[in-house]
């Protein structure tokens, strides 16, 4: 089992569940931060120190307070965290039960497991644990969630989608994207076409309208 693990977790319960589970698996060496640039600060001491944390626990979320951080998401902690350390095993322990940004994080940051937090997470992080120390990789859990990857998930979102949110959140209507696609070349470029990819996103994104459809979209970072 992994000896050494640390957890960025601004919740006191949370991370004291968190460290009774890995204590349960005989881990013996177990470190707590509640901030994600105290999180960086402990592994770059361990590194310097030649003694490497083998498995980071993260949040995506931290509740911001006085306290002026650099790092102010899970996400930017993990990726300050891999160039550092690239090797070192990631999980995920978050609310967030979006497939695309769950998916990002498994593609763009080379994250090993992802658990959602919810009713039996706990247990759920457990088996991620011993998954990832076993070399799975690509674990996410709960496997029955709606909102699980699945390879429909996975392409639902291209280079497309992306130009077309982009335009919608400049202001224009759908009549100046369908000019600006058919000036590019970007198919299909029709306004029935660009009203269906439109209502499909909403759906996907669980949107209400176009203006809640991008504050999702830049809340995700997809523009």
């Amino acid at each position: 089992m992994f000896k050494k693990v640390l957890i960025a977790e601004d919740l006191d319960s949370i991370s004291q569940s968190i460290i009774s589970t890995l204590e349960n698996l005989s881990v013996s060496n177990i470190q707590s931060v509640k901030y994600c640039d105290e999180a960086l600060i402990k592994i770059k001491k361990a590194q310097a120190e030649k003694k490497p944390f083998d498995l980071l626990i993260s949040d995506l979320s931290f509740k911001q307070d006085h306290r002026e951080n650099k790092l102010v998401n899970g996400e930017e902690l993990i990726a300050s965290v891999k160039k550092i350390q690239p090797n070192i095993k990631t999980i995920v322990f978050s609310i967030e039960d979006k497939s695309f940004k769950i998916n990002s994080l498994f593609n763009n940051l080379e994250i090993n497991a992802y658990v959602i937090k919810g009713r039996n997470s706990i247990k759920e992080l457990e088996v991620a644990i011993q998954e990832v120390y076993n070399n799975n990789t690509r674990i996410l859990l709960p496997q029955t969630n709606t909102n699980t990857i699945t390879e429909k998930s996975i392409i639902e979102i291209e280079a497309y989608d992306i130009s077309l949110l982009t335009l919608l959140s400049k202001g224009l209507i759908i009549n100046e994207i369908t000019n600006e696609f058919k000036k590019t070349g970007l198919l299909p470029n029709g306004n029935s076409s660009i009203e269906k990819r439109l209502n499909k996103l909403k759906t996907y994104f669980k949107a209400n309208n176009n203006v809640h459809l991008i504050v999702i979209a830049k809340d995700m970072g997809l523009i």
